[in-house]
């Protein structure tokens, strides 16, 4: 029986987790704490095999950000991070488990180029929140040895229901919209049972390394909000010809491209020994919508 704590009271994440693991009760156990109050550094963490730190600010900016919001993501992502690490290490846990990103490589290309992520390819990190992930991934390696093992989680876009994002407004306008862009691009994906089960993975195979979970296949915008409007019934009219106006309006704002512009990794860089892709993309959306 491995315990695992998580450290991130409430997160989506945390939360899918300690939800999926009541189906392994007689294989993982799962508790949770909050990082919020400072509570935390007072918990004895030598009960546990494991500590799931998701606990974080996600990036919802776009454009300039002040002086303090820059401070916080350092401060929570990168900061905290590490001291939960040392926290961990010092009590003897024998697992740390760090969600980063597929962000730590910069955005999305913008429409009409591609970008793929290969096992070559080096981060390079485009904004504070970005860089606040790669610094935590460099503390923690610092801290890693024999007897405490460092998993890093580079994942793309999750989504799921009850998800945040880009997906829920896709979710709407295939709810909404008769008709939508076509736009060509594609995207690495990755759906939060899919996610679950990888994470459930590294814990019972007690792995270490850098990880790049994604669905078997890549997504495309628009093909995207055709499926979702398929799981209610509805058709939607994926309509070619407005690739220019699309492009246009990404400009203005870069929320465009994170939506239709391309980000993928090489699939072969998400192959894992055991199957962990639970829901095809199709099935994923299905399920998501119900």
């Amino acid at each position: 029986m491995k315990r695992v704590l998580i450290t991130g009271a409430n997160s989506y994440i945390g939360v899918s987790f300690a939800t999926y693991m009541q189906n392994f009760a007689d294989e993982v156990c799962v508790e949770t704490v909050d990082m919020i109050d400072g509570a935390w550094r007072e918990k004895d963490f030598s009960a546990y095999d494991c500590v799931y730190h998701v606990a974080g600010i996600a990036h919802s900016d776009n454009g300039k950000i002040s002086e303090e919001k820059k401070k916080l993501y350092y401060a929570v992502n990168t900061d905290l991070t590490i001291e939960t690490a040392k926290k961990a290490k010092a009590d003897g846990v024998k697992q740390f488990i760090f969600m980063s990103s597929a962000i730590v490589y910069g955005k999305s290309a913008k429409i009409g180029k591609t970008k793929m992520i290969t096992a070559d390819t080096p981060v390079a990190p485009e904004n504070c929140y970005s860089d606040s992930k790669v610094q935590a991934e460099i503390g923690l390696r610092e801290l890693e040895d024999e007897n405490f093992k460092l998993v890093i989680l580079r994942p793309p876009m999750i989504y799921g229901k009850g998800s945040k994002g880009n997906y829920p407004t896709l979710s709407k306008f295939g709810k909404k919209l008769p008709f939508f862009p076509y736009v060509k691009n594609q995207r690495s994906m990755l759906y939060i049972e899919n996610l679950l089960e990888f994470v459930r993975l590294m814990i019972v195979n007690e792995e270490s390394g850098t990880f790049f979970p994604q669905n078997a296949e890549y997504g495309n915008t628009s093909e995207i909000v055709k499926k979702i409007g398929a799981a209610h019934g509805r058709k939607v009219r994926l309509v070619k010809g407005f690739g220019w106006a699309v492009k246009f309006m990404s400009l203005f704002t870069g929320l465009i491209n994170k939506a239709f512009g391309s980000f993928t990794y090489d699939l072969a860089m998400s192959e894992y020994k055991q199957d962990y892709r639970l829901k095809t993309l199709d099935e994923s959306i299905e399920a998501t919508e119900q």
